[in-house]
């Protein structure tokens, strides 16, 4: 059983500990909340009336060509320009050094014309090789999932709709394999477009974009089984267009984020256990309440029913999921009890007794789905300043500091760094494939050119230090005498008022998992359908039987 998270000298429930919800298996069994951030985006869309439309799409029989998707909002509109290449099968690689895509996009500030258009298609299909402007806030490629985007083009052209099951049994007619914004390339910086309401909120223009690209996709499929199959070619159902989502292959490149970024993570979880908190001490529902809530519960059972993977871990972790859903549909049902004075909390304390840690982070999910009155606001907490050198106050004591590693740290003064296990990965970048990677410290070359992400290890050096100074002197006297922690100390300052800022774990422990950073970072983008192909990489869908912009004026579904 998991220990309870209650704060016993209050009625309302405290929000769960940092040693107990940033643990990597926890952390790993994350799903999508209305908090994230493609669902608050698409709540805005809809909220301010957003219009949509396709200014180009001129593309020939074999599908290649250009397209422009654009978004009008209550002040900007935005576009999406899309390009379609015609790929070779032994060209095509998720790899981030490929040099070739089936399609490739740029995601524009405003509506280009076509002299943006003609500079755009000299650099956009060339990726890292070309140069993009201050007009463009994002850069970004996707391949085609080759045999279901095959199934659906021949399905359609011969007039029938594709099969359900093989479109449950990948999820996405395209994934990418990169989206890069935030100064990339001479993209926009970050900086001059965070002010923007619409924009405000964390990878929003990012969000649009892939957005966008799944409508492109679906366009695609459809034009390319027209000029197939001519008059008797069908469309693509829409019900079975919402159900894909964009793909996305992400490996071991996003995990770091997590761990250079410790404000920008405690922004998000500590918007995440807020909003739990706050809905595990409401009152009991209202029947709308109730109701959302079985309908949540049953929405999730649908999505655990199309989820698939193929990787063992996952496959045990979804057995896990359905039975725990099932469970708690048949708890709802005559949920609450008579009399309960905190009937969200009894629900979630059922579940932190009964449920796999799966199971759990879903009941989170679909607890905040009734109660959006509750926690949207907390999406406006989701962004973090991060300087770029945080100052270190030298004058702090070593006693002061001993005592702030020992409150905050406790968790990674607990490993044995004697213990071989414990160092038994590094993470380093690879000369080769410029790509993150973790090697094997007493099996491989190259623990030199190690990445500084082992936090627990040097904190704990640190600490180890510390105690064996003066306690009464200062921290500058100490770290002109032992320099080399002075990253600890300074990351232990930076993160005193943000305790979710760190993944409370040794992160170079040889049983880690990390797939389970990526995937909770994933979560709060919006992804589902996370399908393990190894430890270390991950497939995901994004928008997922979500609307696409042509419905969202219209969509009376939750967001």
């Amino acid at each position: 059983m998991i220990g309870t998270s209650v704060d016993p000298a209050s009625p309302t429930p405290a929000p769960r500990p940092p040693e107990m919800a940033m643990r990597l298996d926890r952390m790993g069994s994350a799903h999508p909340t209305r908090l994230s951030f493609l669902r608050i985006m698409l709540r805005r869309m809809r909220d301010e009336g957003w219009r949509f439309d396709r200014a180009l799409f001129d593309l020939d029989s074999r599908g290649v060509g250009r397209a422009v998707y654009c978004l009008h909002g209550p002040v900007r509109s935005y576009s999406l320009v899309a390009f379609a290449h015609d790929l070779p099968d032994d060209m095509r690689t998720d790899r981030v050094i490929a040099t070739a895509w089936d399609a490739t996009f740029a995601f524009f500030d405003g509506v280009p014309e076509t002299a943006d258009l003609d500079r755009l298609a000299a650099n956009v299909p060339l990726q890292e090789a070309g140069r993009v402007s201050t007009r463009e806030l994002s850069l970004s490629r996707a391949n085609r999932s080759v045999r279901l985007f095959s199934h659906v083009v021949s399905a359609l052209a011969e007039g029938r709709q594709p099969d359900r099951a093989e479109l449950d049994a990948v999820g996405y007619l395209m994934r990418t394999t990169a989206v890069y914004g935030s100064g990339k390339f001479g993209a926009q910086d970050r900086a001059a477009i965070a002010g923007r309401p619409e924009l405000a909120a964390p990878f929003q223009a990012e969000m649009m974009s892939v957005w966008l690209t799944r409508a492109f996709t679906v366009d695609l499929v459809n034009h390319l089984a027209r000029e197939r199959g001519g008059d008797r070619a069908a469309r693509l159902d829409a019900g079975l267009a919402r159900s894909l989502g964009v793909g996305n292959s992400t490996g071991l490149g996003m995990a770091p984020f997590l761990v250079r970024h410790p404000r920008l993570l405690h922004a998000w979880a500590a918007a995440r256990e807020t909003a739990l908190a706050r809905v595990r001490g409401k009152a009991a529902p209202t029947p709308k309440e109730r109701a959302a809530l079985c309908e949540a519960v049953e929405d999730a059972r649908e999505n655990a029913r199309h989820w698939h993977s193929e990787h063992p871990l996952q496959q045990e972790k979804l057995r896990a999921l359905r039975a725990d859903l099932a469970a708690a549909a048949d708890l709802i049902d005559s949920w609450p009890a008579p009399g309960d004075p905190q009937p969200w909390n009894s629900l979630w304390l059922w579940g932190e007794a009964h449920l796999s840690l799966e199971g759990q982070e879903a009941l989170l999910s679909i607890l905040l789905e009734p109660c959006g009155a509750l926690v949207d606001d907390l999406a406006r907490d989701l962004s973090a300043r991060e300087a770029p050198a945080w100052p270190i106050d030298g004058a702090m004591s070593v006693a002061a500091m001993r005592e702030a590693i020992a409150t905050r740290y406790g968790w990674a003064l607990r490993y044995d760094f004697t213990d071989r296990a414990e160092l038994a990965r590094f993470w380093y970048v690879s000369e080769e494939k410029l790509e993150p990677r973790l090697g094997e410290r007493f099996a491989e070359a190259g623990a030199e050119r190690e990445m500084p992400l082992g936090i627990a290890h040097r904190v704990r050096l640190a600490d180890d230090a510390l105690g064996a100074a003066d306690p009464e002197s200062t921290l500058a006297a100490f770290l002109l005498a032992h320099p080399e922690h002075r990253m600890a100390i300074r990351r232990v300052q930076m993160l005193a008022d943000c305790p979710y800022g760190e993944i409370a774990e040794n992160l170079l422990g040889g049983g880690i998992l990390p797939i389970d950073m990526m995937r909770y970072k994933l979560a709060f983008f919006g992804a589902s359908h996370f399908d393990p192909r190894s430890d270390k990489w991950v497939r995901i869908s994004l928008f997922a039987g979500l609307p696409g912009p042509e419905e969202i004026g219209d969509y009376d579904g939750r967001l």
